[in-house]
Parts: structure tokens; sequence; C-alpha cells
């Protein structure tokens, strides 16, 4: 955060000391922290925007349009703000960064800014092409299902989000490289804040409350809130971009339209980032193709109330294999396993991408293969326990969440199974933040691309049979099997590309969190099963029993972490201060 912007060394400085091996764990750890701290307030926050939102929208017909429609500028940002071209962008800056310019003779500030117009004017055309696409579809589309005309709607209210929401990503990548972390943090806060406003104020104005029957009035009435939702993402965009100003200009980036925006160096980093955002969009179109899955083969309802239960497919009636609301479920699913993976695992690969960038520089690598076990080791350790306690925790956790206002006890059930599916696959997601940024450093982008390719067919082969079987919970299973499986052959793989990583140092310490976890997890499930595990059906039931488990589960593996000296536990403890 104290770090100074766009500097040069001084060649006359005299060289420094090689730092111990154990400093640029410190270092990106401390970052790490940071990012984890505001990430987790922008969590709890994200938490409770989904609590209120389930409160008054439920899992209707309403909430799921919203969902589908929200996810497309969710899309974009993923593809272009946090994807292809940020991580074709971060290594060569970060390497300028450290030259001085970059390996064509253009300076950090130059190229900087020209790669933030050339996204603009890509973001403004994605745009108006987009607008009128959904314009087209919404004109063609059946009076059969009015909740799919419903989402269009809202995807095209919520579609100028994309240039907010991608550039903001873009602008932090610039940030993160200067180790300023903090505001890129900190501005999804923002948006969390407004949507909860907007539901709270909007339900309060419209008189909606959660306990209503779900009445084509009532439906009318949601559907009102959520298209001021919608506009209120707008808004938000708009203030995640603002939030960033004040730190772009203390490392003295400026915003020039009249820079060269065809330069050797946006050339160099646009031909790394189409493996990227072939790769990064394989990878979000699983994701669409999920919610498309779950949107498509979910019943239906129409606005008076009607429930639609079977299509037609070859001149037969088929059952549609999940219950009505299934994509808002599955998206509170994921919003639950995703906490503890957003906190931990995406902060901590998001401080250690500029150190791997730089390090990566260096013929023998040593540095970068060092930087890269560490930040292995310290996701396994975060990974490992937030699989297994989520597990054990879903139920308890989704009930005093969600299950209030229009969220049933039924809902809540569905929930929470598919919840503890996507939880066995949290330490494969947080391995993979590492490895994919690992990639990219190398300038290895094919690889990435081609494993997505695999993820998506892998997911699909093995979510689609389980639908009729399994409902809603098959979509978690295909996510589990497919990232478990990528996570691992792209971890060796990476092993014989870069010509050893050393992971034969990891195996001590990840037997040793096995074992602190599992001890954790067999404690827990004993509580379970003990007489002195509350039972009932009531708020302050699910409370005691999510309280119970987090401390004694929390305090279990730190205990055990300790006692079994492991390296990431000791760096995560606030220094000690000597006197004097």
């Amino acid at each position: 955060m104290s770090e100074p912007a766009v500097t040069i060394s001084d060649p006359t400085a005299p060289p420094e000391v090689d730092p111990p091996i154990a400093a640029p764990a410190k270092s990106f750890l401390s970052h790490a922290k940071l990012i984890g701290g505001l990430t987790f307030v922008s969590r709890i926050v994200g938490m409770a925007r989904e609590i209120v939102a389930g409160h008054f929208l439920g899992t209707g017909i309403v909430a799921s349009a919203f969902t589908v429609a929200f996810t497309i500028p969710n899309l974009f940002r993923k593809l272009l703000g946090e994807g292809a071209l940020s991580a074709a962008f971060i290594p060569l800056y970060a390497q300028a960064e450290k030259r001085g310019t970059t390996a064509d003779g253009e300076t950090a500030r130059d190229f900087a800014a020209a790669s933030v117009n050339l996204l603009t004017l890509i973001l403004l055309a994605i745009t108006l092409i987009g607008e009128a696409i959904i314009a087209a579809f919404i004109l063609t589309a059946s009076g059969d299902r009015p909740d799919r005309v419903l989402m269009l709607k809202f995807a095209a209210i919520m579609l100028p989000y994309v240039t907010f929401v991608c550039g903001g990503a873009f602008l932090s990548a610039i940030l993160q490289v200067h180790k300023r972390f903090g505001p890129p943090a900190f501005a999804p806060i923002l948006l969390n804040v407004c949507h909860i406003a907007v539901v709270i104020g909007g339900a309060w104005f419209l008189g909606l409350h959660g306990r209503d029957a779900q009445t084509p009035r009532v439906v009318a009435l949601q559907t009102t809130l959520a298209m001021w939702l919608a506009a209120a993402v707008l808004v938000a965009g708009a203030l995640q971009v603002a939030i960033l100003l004040p730190a772009l200009r203390q490392i003295g980036f400026r915003f020039r339209p009249s820079v060269r925006i065809w330069s050797p160096s946006v050339k160099k980093m646009l031909v790394m980032s189409i493996p990227v955002a072939i790769g990064a969009g394989v990878l979000q179109l699983s994701v669409l193709l999920d919610k498309g899955i779950s949107y498509g083969l979910m019943e239906g309802e129409t606005l008076t109330g009607q429930r639609i239960t079977h299509f037609t497919f070859a001149g037969e009636q088929v059952r549609y294999p999940m219950e009505l609301g299934a994509t808002r479920r599955l998206e509170i699913a994921q919003l639950l396993y995703q906490f503890p993976l957003g906190v931990f695992a995406i902060a901590l690969a998001t401080a250690i991408f500029p150190s791997l960038s730089a390090d990566a520089l260096d013929a023998d690598r040593d540095g970068f293969k060092r930087v890269l076990r560490q930040g292995i080791e310290a996701t396994m350790w975060e990974g490992l326990p937030a699989s297994i306690g989520l597990i054990l925790v879903a139920e308890p956790a989704t009930r005093l969440l969600f299950q209030h206002g229009q969220i049933t006890a039924h809902d809540a059930s569905l929930i929470a199974r598919s919840t503890m599916v996507y939880a066995g696959a949290i330490w494969a997601f947080s391995l993979l933040q590492i490895i994919n940024r690992a990639y990219y450093a190398v300038h290895d982008t094919m690889t990435p691309l081609v494993m997505s390719i695999v993820n998506i067919v892998l997911n699909l082969a093995v979510e689609i049979p389980l639908l009729w079987w399994m409902g809603e919970a098959a979509m978690a299973v295909g996510t589990l099997v497919s990232f478990a499986i990528q996570a691992v052959v792209m971890l060796w793989m990476l092993d014989r590309r870069i010509g050893g990583l050393g992971l034969t140092s990891l195996l001590k310490p990840t037997v040793k969190m096995l074992t602190a976890a599992g001890v954790m997890g067999v404690a827990l499930w004993m509580i379970k099963m003990s007489p002195l595990y509350p039972r009932g059906e009531s708020r302050f039931v699910w409370s005691a029993q999510l309280a119970l488990m987090l401390g004694v589960g929390g305090g279990i593996y730190l205990a055990a972490s300790h006692m079994m000296g492991l390296e990431t536990f000791r760096q995560l403890l606030p220094k000690r201060r000597t006197a004097g």
C-alpha cells in the first residue's frame, strides 16, 4: 500500500542483499492478508445482499430471471476485466516496471494508458452489439415463457455495467502491480451496499413483505423491485471505478485518450491474450452453460402462477429434471462455497501474481519456483479444512442465513445439499487460482486453454446424465469432479513444464495439513452425533449449531497446525515486536 508508483531503481545504489527464503512468502502473504481482510468484509456484505434479496424475491421466476441476466456482465468481467487482457497485461506491465520500459522500448505508463484505451473501445462495442442482440431476442421471443422475456429485459438494463466492471477490473490490475491492493479489494463492497439499500428501500416503498404469497400482484411488485435493482447495478459500477481513481493518480497513472493505442507492446498483449481469451471464454461458457441448463431444464411458471412441469422433445412429453427456482438456489450454494475461496485463496493468488510475473524473468527461475511452492502450501492450508468444514456446517449455515421470507425449508434443504457437493472442491478451486497464474506468468497460455476445454467437456459429461436422478445437485457433482481432476493434472503438467518445481518438498506439509483437517473433521462429526449437539428447528438452534461447529473446528485445526509446526500458520500470525 505504501510503495511509490512508477519508480526506477537508482543504479548508484549499493546492491541489495538477497533476502532469506521466507521473505517472498511473507511479502505476498502480508498483501494476501490485506486483500483477504477486505474481501472478507465484501463477502460478509455480499452474503447480507443475498440474504436480503432472498427474503423479498425468493427463488421464483423474478429472482431466477435476474440471476441469469446478471451472469452476462459478470461473464465479460471474468473474460476481459479479470481474464484474458489482465492475465496478459500483468506479466508484461510488471516486467516493464522492473526494467523501466517494455521490451519494445515503450514506457510502462504509455503501455498502461494505451491498454486502457483499447479496452474501453472493446467494451463500448460489446455493449452496443449486445443491446442490439438482446432487443432482437425480445422482439422474437415466444409468449409461452414470460419469465425468459423478463430475463432479457433485465439483461438489457444491466449490459452497460460491462464497461464499468471490466474497466474497473483492468484498472485494478494496474494497481496490483504497484502493490496497491486495498482499493481494488474494497470496490466490490460498493455494489453490495447499493444492492442492499435498493432492495430494502424498494421493498418498503412498494409494500413488499417476505411472507407474501406468490400472487400475480406480488410477482408484479417483485418485477418492479428487480428493475430498480438492475438500474442500481449501473450506479454501483460507476462508483466502483471512481473509488480507484485516487490510488491511480498516486501511482502516476493518467487517462490519456491521445496516446497511440496500436503500439508493439499492446500488439504483444493481444497476441498473448488470444489463447487466454479462448480459455477464459471456454471456462465462462461452462458457467453460462450451467446457468443455461439449470434455467432451461427447471420447471417454469406463468405470471398467473400456473406451473410448467414438462416440455416436448421428439414428440414426447419429458419431465423437467429440476424444480422451479433451481437457478437461484444453485447461485446461493455457489455463494456459500465461494465465501472461503474469496477470503483467502483468490486474495493469495491476486497478491502472488505480480511476484510470479517478475520472477519469471530470471533464467533459473529459482525465485519463481520458491514463491509458487509457498503459494501452493498456503492455499492448501486454507482449502483442505474449508472443504471439510463447509460440508459439515452447510445445513445449519444455509437454514440460518436463508430460510426465511420467500425461501422455504424445502429451498434451504436443496441449497444445503448442493453446497455440500460444491464444498468438496474448495481445495481444487483454491489450487487452480495459483496454478493458472503461474502458467500466465511464464507466458504459457495454451495449457490453461486446453485444460479449460477438457474441464467443460468433463463437467457436462458428468452432470447431464445425473440430472434426472439427483436434480440440481448434479450440477455441483459435475463441477466437483471436473475441477478436482483439472487441478491435479495441471499441477503435474506445470512441474514438467518448468523442469522441476520441487513438489516433493510439499509432501510433508501436505500430509500434516491432511492430518489436521482429518482430525478436525472427525471431531466435528462426533459432535454432530453426540447428545451435546443442539437439536431442533429454530434460528436459535441453527445459530448454536453453527457457532459450536465453527468454534470447535477452527480451534482444533489451528491447534493442530501449531503443534505440527506448519510454516504457513506461523507466517499468518502477527509479528512480535521486539524491545529497543
